[in-house]
This record gives C-alpha cells, sequence and structure tokens, in this order.
C-alpha cells in the first residue's frame, strides 16, 4: 500500500516530506513487527541486537562499551541489557585479562542455539525477502546510508 493510502493523506509539500514520512512510517511499521516477532521469546529488541553483536565477534569476547558503540540503539544501557542476558545463560561475562576495569562479554552455546531458534522462525525477513531483489536491497541500503552521511 502506498504511504498515501498508509496515512490517508494526498499530498505533500514536495518528494523529500513525502519520502522522510515514508521512511519514518515504515520505521514505525518494522519496529512493531520486529517486537511482536520477539515478544514470544521474551527478549527485547535491545537484546537481541547484542546477541547478534556478539555472534558476529564468536568466539572473540567484546567489552560492554563496544557493544554499545556498535548498537543500533545507542540510547539503550547495554550493561543492564547484559545482565538480564547473563541470568538467561545466553551471555557470559568476564573481567578484562588487559584491562580489569573492563568487562568481557561472550555468547554462550545456548545463546547461539537461542538466536538460530528466533532466525529460524521470523516472518519479517521473509517478507523482505519476497519484497525485495538482492539488487533492491542493496540500493535501499546504499539510499540509507548516503542519507545518513549528509553533512
Amino acid at each position: 500500500m502506498k504511504i498515501e493510502d498508509e496515512i490517508k493523506q494526498e499530498r505533500f509539500k514536495n518528494p523529500i516530506q513525502k519520502a522522510v514520512v515514508n521512511l519514518l512510517f515504515t520505521s514505525s511499521w518494522f519496529n512493531a513487527l520486529h517486537q511482536a516477532e520477539l515478544k514470544p521469546h521474551k527478549i527485547s529488541p535491545e537484546q537481541y541486537n547484542i546477541l547478534r553483536i556478539l555472534r558476529g565477534s564468536y568466539p572473540e569476547p567484546l567489552t560492554v562499551k563496544s557493544l554499545m558503540e556498535r548498537m543500533i540503539d545507542r540510547m539503550s544501557n547495554a550493561s543492564r541489557l547484559v545482565d538480564k542476558l547473563v541470568k538467561r545463560n545466553l551471555v557470559k561475562r568476564t573481567t578484562c585479562s588487559s584491562d580489569r576495569r573492563a568487562v568481557d562479554v561472550v555468547i554462550t552455546g545456548e545463546g547461539l542455539r537461542f538466536l538460530e531458534d528466533i532466525e529460524q522462525r521470523k516472518r519479517l525477513i521473509h517478507k523482505l525477502n519476497l519484497a525485495l531483489t538482492d539488487e533492491e536491497a542493496n540500493q535501499l541500503s546504499d539510499l540509507l546510508d548516503k542519507l545518513r552521511n549528509v553533512d
């Protein structure tokens, strides 16, 4: 459905305003769908993001500071999120060997299996696979990168 129909607005000031409204609306739609998919697993999008980051660095640990720098939502309290994941045995926390003030975090085997289970069930990824070709997905990513890199 076109953005005009979704928000019941026929005219926009210009194509840029329409694109911004469409981007914000689509982001909200995407976030709601993502949250709904994670809810049965009792995990927040921010916790899911931390698990994915840790899986990407596995078997190497990352510090909490490093996690914060890599998160999609950088306003999140990474230490608190890690605490919740530790309680579920999805990640393990240890004192950093090179800096005793820092804490290393690594995903556990249980955390890796948990991610695999979630991702096998995600309709969102399947929906995007049906909606966009690889070329279109690359084009969309390039355009979003371009948008963020305007001075």
